[in-house]
């Protein structure tokens, strides 16, 4: 059973992240204060639940909150400032669209950087720890797999709609045969193997 945070006596936001890992595409970042009251016994790290069970947990998170963020990262941005500073601009991002200020803040994982002058703690695996974490975590993942959907319907040829833009081999086969486009990481290595990618060939 999930505790609902780590201060009972703050009010207190959980943040999460989704897509660090993926070749194209943002990194979603989400924030979530959740109620005292709050209980849910399916709500868990968004990793360990069906793409159902995301879906019927959202608007569930989203109605019962206090406030919720969620904020993209964009896949320039990834390549300028790097994946870590990213996910974590995108936390700081959803965190200032919180309509009440958070007293707390309990970050999923163990890197962070300190948001204005709000205390906080990283917590290894704390989407399946703590609730709200867990609620950031479904909020992260469902916004961010609806937006791969979206640009699925522009490039379908990579399958982001099954993929979501993580380096199957599927997907890594399409960047062979396709080249990369727009939405792809340019910093990342794209195939497994050192590969001429003909980055003049970039689809838009």
């Amino acid at each position: 059973m999930l505790k609902l945070k780590i201060n009972p006596l703050l009010l207190e936001c959980g943040t999460d992240e989704a897509g660090r890992g993926c070749l194209a595409g943002p990194v979603t970042a989400a924030a979530v204060i959740l109620p005292d009251n709050f209980k849910n016994k399916i709500l868990t790290d968004s990793k360990q639940l069906s793409e159902k069970k995301r879906g019927l947990l959202k608007p569930l998170i989203e109605e019962q909150a206090i406030c919720f963020g969620v904020s993209h990262i964009m896949m320039e941005e990834i390549d300028e400032i790097n994946i870590l500073n990213a996910s974590i601009l995108g936390m700081h991002q959803s965190i200032d669209l919180l309509t009440s200020r958070p007293e707390f803040i309990a970050i999923d994982g163990n890197r962070f950087k300190s948001y204005k002058d709000i205390a906080h703690e990283c917590v290894i695996k704390g989407d399946g720890k703590y609730l709200h974490i867990a609620a950031a975590s479904v909020l992260a993942k469902t916004y961010r797999d609806a937006y791969m959907e979206r640009i699925h319907e522009e490039f379908p040829m990579y399958n982001w709609k099954q993929n979501k833009g993580y380096p199957t081999k599927e997907h890594r086969e399409a960047i062979r045969k396709y080249g990369v486009t727009k939405y792809h990481r340019k910093s990342f290595k794209l195939l497994a193997e050192e590969y001429d990618l003909n980055l003049m060939n970039i689809r838009t």
